[in-house]
């Protein structure tokens, strides 16, 4: 059996910070975000045994590469860690954590911090938009499209509504206004001090006008600016951090379940896949229940809650079904009836996702895992699901061409 995989806590960036505004780098970034980590989790420097980077595309926003050069940079008792960036779009801070825990699995390291940053508003809107699209096939998809991932995300409703019958606008609009709402209770959250009326979540093409295809302004994840950490450990590591503190190896959350899968590049390949699968996504729902089959459970209502990868409403919408919460192509009953919402049967993003509480890309990942950490412990403030014990994250990359699912669980 592969060594446990515990989480000793973290911090995140408030992702309503313009870094660039405040004339600071994404150096100046990784360096607030490591170092709150290290004090929330009450350990050191020098503890760290290797460091995990996701990012995406800090080149391209920032001109900057070799961020994990920047990490031993950042202390003289990180100097000589052994680092790793790792890139996968959206996906790309779980992409980090994946190779963070296979490390602690193998025996290599006992600690081991993963770290992932994004640092996007310091360009205008369509710069930052055609930045985000080389998560695309650059030159094959969606070369007329203004605003790529809307359109892309616009096809998807579009597939759903041929496999399934035509997808009611009403029941995007409520999951836009479940995760703002989350958002206002998320004291990091990007969005927590906007104002919406209830057109916000209409075709209303005043309040809420169109993006791309069937896509509407709320509908949308944000670009953000934000980095999250997290510490990752050993059993052996975890129950002497335990000790040390006066704390039951009980006490702390771990990573009882993961899944991961790559899907064909492009949107139409996979769509020319699944067209004869009960699934519009089938390799989606395939990673989430390989991280149901490793945490040994059979239901996602043996969750308590998920943070699910809402890039758009219709992510989120496809995530319902992939998680057979219902059944394919019936994600609108879990819509309906309260299912995700606060208070529901299995609440959706208490944290606000990325829609509400935003989406810095390489570090959505890493935030995931953060708050489920939080949600398990007991410690995600106004945002906390009563006796949570176990959360599922899902996290995707381009048109769900990475796909990384975990289940987060307290105790030993």
């Amino acid at each position: 059996m592969p060594e446990p995989v515990y989480i000793l806590g973290g911090a995140q960036t408030d992702f309503a910070r313009n870094w660039a505004r405040e004339g600071l780098g994404i150096d100046a970034m990784m360096r607030e975000t490591l170092f709150e980590g290290l004090q929330n989790a009450r350990l050191e420097p020098r503890d760290l045994q290797s460091v995990h980077v996701g990012n995406f595309v800090a080149e391209l926003f920032c001109g900057q590469g070799q961020l994990g050069g920047m990490i031993a940079s950042l202390h003289p008792d990180l100097s000589g860690i052994p680092t790793q960036r790792h890139e996968a779009a959206c996906a790309s801070g779980s992409m980090a954590m994946l190779a963070a825990a296979a490390e602690i699995e193998a025996g290599r390291y006992d600690l081991v911090a993963v770290l992932g940053v994004e640092y996007m508003r310091n360009v205008p809107g369509q710069r930052a938009a055609e930045h985000l699209g080389a998560a695309a096939w650059a030159g094959k998809e969606w070369t007329d499209a203004t605003y790529v991932w809307p359109a892309a995300f616009a096809d998807l409703i579009d597939a759903y509504s041929e496999k399934y019958g035509r997808l009611s606008y009403d029941h995007l609009g409520e999951i836009a206004r479940i995760n703002y709402a989350n958002g206002k209770r998320n004291p990091y959250a990007q969005t927590r001090k906007w104002e919406f009326t209830e057109a916000s979540f209409k075709e209303d093409d005043t309040a809420n006008p169109v993006i791309e295809g069937r896509v509407r302004r709320n509908d949308c994840g944000q670009v953000t600016d934000g980095a999250a950490v997290v510490f990752l450990a050993s059993a052996t590591r975890a129950a002497a951090y335990a000790k040390e503190r006066g704390l039951r190896l009980s006490d702390l959350a771990k990573i009882d379940g993961w899944g991961h899968r790559t899907a064909p590049m492009m949107l139409s390949e996979k769509l020319a896949e699944s067209r004869n699968d009960r699934f519009v996504l089938p390799h989606v729902n395939k990673a989430i229940r390989e991280s149901f089959t490793r945490a040994g459970i059979d239901s996602p209502f043996q969750l308590d809650a998920i943070e699910t990868h809402d890039c758009f409403a219709m992510t989120e919408y496809a995530a319902i079904d992939s998680y057979e919460i219902t059944a394919p192509g019936e994600s609108w009953k879990a819509v309906e009836e309260g299912v995700i919402a606060p208070g529901g049967r299995l609440p959706i993003n208490p944290s606000g996702g990325l829609i509400g509480l935003g989406h810095p890309v390489g570090a959505t990942g890493v935030r995931m895992m953060l708050d489920g950490y939080k949600q398990v412990t007991g410690q995600a403030g106004e945002c906390q699901v009563e006796g949570a014990q176990r959360v599922g994250l899902l996290n995707i990359g381009g048109s769900t061409t990475t796909i990384a699912s975990f289940v987060v669980r307290r105790g030993a």
